[in-house]
């Protein structure tokens, strides 16, 4: 998956903590984190898994092709949802940073730390952050697409927040959330925004299977995010049908 070159404007990113983290990530091995998901203390959203064991790697490893996607991948989200409100009437204002962590604790949101493993918007401080060794673990293994997707998740909620939508179940928030990062990838295509390159809808079910919530687990349970079969349904019909699937109002 690449984004197209007529807009690559920057993207909020703290490039030079990113970087060092990188270093760091890849000396370390990458090792991945254990699955399930979870929401942090304050209600920020958040998503933990590891990447799918013994699935061969896509090829996209480097530290440039890595900062270059995610970089991407913010960038056209700001502009997809720009664009969005404008043909609402409305202003828009992108969140604010995207962060990069390696360790629990490096990073706080509303007082509470972001544990390892994840990848969340922190509404309290209107910031994405992420684990770079997960990450990057998932890059490896499931590919560049798994990074556009997760990017548009996280902004997802972002919009959610300045929508003011709230629900009563975390499922029904990340499920809608899923919908909205489909939208965005699929409206990007078909705009000519993204490319689509071979393999990328197999990257995008695979990384939806990957951090999907463990069987058994009930929908109703706080910090649920929906079963593989759920999130992978969801994001396909907000691909397919774009926001109109999504139920934003």
């Amino acid at each position: 998956m690449q984004r197209t070159d007529r807009d690559r404007s920057g993207a909020g990113l703290r490039l030079g903590a990113l970087l060092t983290a990188l270093v760091v990530a890849l000396a370390c091995g990458l090792g991945p984190g254990r699955g399930g998901a979870e929401r942090p203390a304050d209600g920020s959203s958040g998503q933990r898994s590891s990447p799918p064991q013994g699935q061969q790697e896509d090829g996209t490893m480097t530290i440039g092709e890595f900062k270059s996607d995610l970089r991407g991948a913010v960038g056209l989200a700001e502009q997809y949802w720009a664009a969005r409100f404008q043909e609402n009437g409305q202003p828009f204002t992108p969140v604010q940073q995207v962060v990069a962590y390696q360790r629990e604790g490096e990073v706080t949101c509303g007082g509470q730390p972001v544990p390892r493993n994840n990848a969340l918007y922190c509404s309290a401080g209107d910031f994405i952050a992420y684990d770079v060794v997960w990450a990057v673990s998932a890059f490896r293994k499931i590919g560049d697409a798994f990074l556009y997707y997760l990017l548009g998740h996280e902004y997802a909620h972002g919009i959610q927040t300045r929508l003011g939508i709230r629900y009563s179940f975390t499922i029904q928030q990340e499920l809608q959330a899923d919908c909205m990062a489909g939208a965005y990838i699929g409206d990007s295509v078909r705009d000519g925004d993204l490319n689509l390159q071979d393999g990328d809808l197999d990257e995008l079910r695979t990384g939806l299977a990957a951090v999907a919530d463990d069987p058994g687990q009930p929908w109703f349970a706080e910090g649920s995010h929906g079963s593989a079969k759920q999130r992978t349904a969801s994001f396909f019909d907000g691909y397919r049908r774009s926001l109109a699937a999504c139920k934003l109002s």
